[in-house]
């Protein structure tokens, strides 16, 4: 299928965009309605745009009728309590489907490797239309916390961890990259993510927010490593041979 693809995500998948200093209320995140959705981890998640405006995390293909990730449709309720938060998912001038907060519980390294995944974000996508990114933008100040990107998810050697204080934000082809965070805690962390078309407009913002590839980092110890690693490979292991196949190449849908 022939989509537009930007340039900018061709080398490594994703960018690392300037930090956002938008001040915003943490009540406009801790008072949404939240439904009880799971991705990598123990998490809830917080719906602003959604296929048809309900409060639902669903893809929008599992809708009457099915549509591709893209002209989502802004929930009243929920956008009168973060209009903040709202008004950061559309500041690109990108077409926008699913916009969602994200919170996730504490958990360890093993368990972000563990949970690694690809998103299901193309599967309706039009020829001519855009490829389908996500951005994420963290709300909490988790700045011992990482997103982990991996180009190969058994391969620790294309891994990239990318720090998330407040205001982080990264946008992410998460269809390409596998990907998932290591939250060590201890509060829950919240994030906006948001389902972008990839075009002209969405280019362009993110060329005037400085992005880069390069993410300084502190190495982690090896046998910490070898030690997490090891473990989220034998859980995979016992996950495959519990359902018979290896759910880590079904294609996330959150």
């Amino acid at each position: 299928m022939a989509h537009y693809r930007m340039s900018v995500l061709e080398e490594k998948g994703y960018v690392v965009l300037s930090r956002d200093g938008t001040v915003i209320d943490p009540r406009e995140w801790q008072d949404l309605e939240y439904v009880d959705w799971k991705s990598s981890g123990d998490t809830r998640f917080a719906p602003l745009a959604s296929a048809y405006g309900g409060i639902d995390c669903n893809a929008f293909w599992h809708f009457d009728p099915p549509k591709p990730d893209r002209d989502g449709v802004w929930i009243p309720s929920q956008v009168a309590v973060a209009p903040t938060i709202a008004g950061l998912a559309q500041e690109s001038g990108a077409n926008v489907g699913r916009v969602r907060i994200i919170e996730l519980q504490p958990n360890t390294y093993a368990d972000a490797l563990y949970n690694s995944h690809l998103d299901d974000n193309n599967r309706l996508t039009r020829d001519g239309d855009g490829w389908v990114v996500r951005g994420f933008r963290n709300l909490t100040d988790d700045a011992g916390s990482f997103l982990v990107l991996r180009e190969d998810v058994r391969d620790p050697a294309t891994e990239t961890r990318i720090p998330l204080p407040a205001g982080a934000r990264v946008i992410v082809d998460s269809e390409r990259m596998w990907h998932s965070v290591w939250h060590p805690g201890p509060l829950p962390r919240y994030c906006l993510i948001t389902s972008y078309e990839s075009g002209p407009e969405l280019e362009k913002w993110i060329f005037e927010n400085d992005p880069t590839t390069y993410v300084d980092v502190a190495v982690l110890d090896e046998g910490f490593a070898s030690a997490m690693e090891a473990e989220a490979q034998d859980r995979r292991a016992k996950r495959t041979a519990f359902y018979g196949y290896d759910p880590t190449n079904v294609m996330s849908e959150a």
